[in-house]
């Protein structure tokens, strides 16, 4: 089964905290970087496990959603993905391709194809053995992964080797491929063990999900015997996709500057570091922060008036949705998944600090049960003063954002992190821990607040900065001000991966 290794060192130790890096600056304002010019003329295939047209378990599914549409006014982009249920259903009536045999123990498929209606073309791997069921991408809804997801997933990165060797779509063949995360990761390399010369991106969304095999399913996934070494697809006696990915690239990237240079050190490595420094000092490693689309512009951007309007009055339906009295104090929220990953524990330790200063807090998510059960505690502890909902919804968390004035986001470590982009554009001040993508995109003391004590004191040091400006009236609106007018928009990271894209074809 895949795992992940974050929670615990490679050698199953505790995680550590802090550290000692050069943090890239916070993302500024102004035009977005132009690198080398891509042609037009550029056939690009994007694959992906999660799509949010369709379906999404996180930030890919969000990704993919939104870069190819944004990169296809600069070149020929196509979107594969896995045929799952959710897909077929959007789609019933797709065009089929061209029907594709078995490999070892990838079984037969069919490349379909049909577009969105907004015209982004979209291939689909159809395998109703593999990919025809009830949950998520990776497993079913009540937890875990699928017990097949490696030969799921190879079936997947394979099946974009053959479009890329032009033998599932003899009309279209790329000249990039990009590729996201360990369930498309073996394309490098089933493109490598093919012959094939056509450059391949790797984008890391998570390093801690390496997608991880027993040796023993090497025949089974058609892996030939000589890729099993250091240098390929081995990785502590286990075959790793992750790992073949980033061997067998072109060029990987990762989701945001910091994040790349954190991966390189053994604390954020995930046991990869080795690899990836020699890949950044081959200058093959890039950090590109993510974008966020232009639906979370908030209704009234210009008057100051009509955003304090807007605020309080989202303010006032949260609470009572929440069933929260009135209050004149901050709203403080929690929109995460509930685990270990994204300090929920430390957010428990520290709403002490909020309800003691007069704050209200709404936590909504869904997650590990022991975190669970740890948040519905701390609510009916303090009714007034805290609320939780076990579960998520987008509308519902889109409001949450509208209405609040901090966001609690002090993730352990954050490869990228959309929700903080959501909040400062809603209005809601991100609190969060130095690490990642909350380095380039907060500002602290500016657009949110940053903190370097990966405690809960740490945390409570920061929400008490909070108050503080929250009662110095005018620094706060400044910041809320300055927090909605940053730009978080695709137009930078587009260019960015335009320019991966040509420096790749040209080498």
């Amino acid at each position: 089964m895949a795992e992940s290794l974050k929670e615990t060192g490679i050698d199953g130790s505790p995680s550590t905290s802090g550290h000692a890096l050069t943090y890239a600056p916070a993302v500024k304002d102004g035009a977005p970087d132009l690198g080398a010019k891509l042609p037009g003329t550029t056939r690009l295939l994007f694959v992906t496990s999660e799509m949010g047209d369709f379906i999404k378990a996180g930030g890919l599914g969000e990704v993919s959603t939104a870069l190819p549409r944004q990169l296809r006014t600069l070149c020929d982009v196509r979107v594969l993905l896995p045929g799952f249920r959710q897909v077929r259903t959007a789609s019933p009536a797709m065009d089929i391709v061209r029907e594709m045999p078995r490999t070892a123990s990838l079984p037969p498929w069919s490349l379909g194809r049909f577009r969105t209606p907004d015209g982004l073309t979209i291939y689909a791997v159809l395998c109703d053995e593999l990919y025809d069921r009830e949950g998520s991408p990776y497993g079913p809804f009540s937890g875990g992964d699928f017990v097949d997801n490696d030969i799921r997933f190879a079936r997947l990165s394979l099946a974009a080797a053959e479009i890329a060797a032009g033998e599932a779509d003899p009309n279209w063949k790329p000249d990039v491929v990009h590729v996201n995360d360990w369930p498309s990761a073996l394309a490098p390399g089933y493109m490598r063990w093919k012959g094939l010369a056509t450059p391949s991106i790797l984008t890391i969304h998570n390093l801690a999900y390496q997608g991880l095999y027993q040796p023993s399913r090497m025949t089974a996934l058609g892996i030939p015997d000589l890729a099993f070494s250091v240098n390929g697809a081995e990785f502590h006696g286990k075959i790793s996709f992750l790992k073949s990915g980033i061997y067998y690239s072109s060029h990987v990237t990762t989701v945001s500057e910091t994040y790349a240079h954190e991966i390189t050190t053994a604390e954020h490595g995930c046991g990869l570091d080795g690899l990836l420094r020699q890949r950044m000092q081959e200058g093959r490693l890039t950090g590109i922060v993510n974008g966020i689309d232009d639906s979370w512009a908030p209704p009234a951007p210009g008057a100051t008036r009509g955003v304090r309007q807007w605020k309080r009055r989202s303010a006032e339906d949260i609470r009572k949705s929440f069933d929260l009295p009135p209050s004149r104090g901050p709203l403080f929220s929690i929109i995460s998944r509930l685990v270990h990953q994204k300090g929920i524990d430390l957010s428990i330790e520290a709403a002490e600090t909020i309800i003691a200063r007069g704050g209200q807090l709404v936590v909504t998510g869904r997650g590990e049960p022991r975190l669970e059960e740890a948040v519905e505690r701390l609510a009916r502890q303090h009714p007034r003063s805290v609320a939780a909902r076990i579960g998520f919804d987008d509308a519902e968390a889109r409001r949450i954002f509208a209405a609040s004035d901090f966001l609690l986001m002090p993730s352990r470590f954050e490869p990228c992190g959309l929700s903080q982009m959501y909040a400062q554009r809603s209005g809601a001040l991100p609190i969060a821990y130095r690490t990642g993508g909350l380095v380039d995109t907060i500002e602290d003391g500016q657009s949110g607040f940053l903190f370097s004590s990966l405690t809960g004191a740490g945390l409570s040091s920061a929400v008490t900065r909070a108050f503080d400006a929250f009662r110095s009236k005018a620094a706060f609106l400044q910041m809320r001000q300055h927090a909605m007018a940053k730009r978080f928009d695709w137009s930078r990271p587009t260019n960015r991966y335009a320019d991966v894209y040509a420096r790749a074809l040209a080498s």
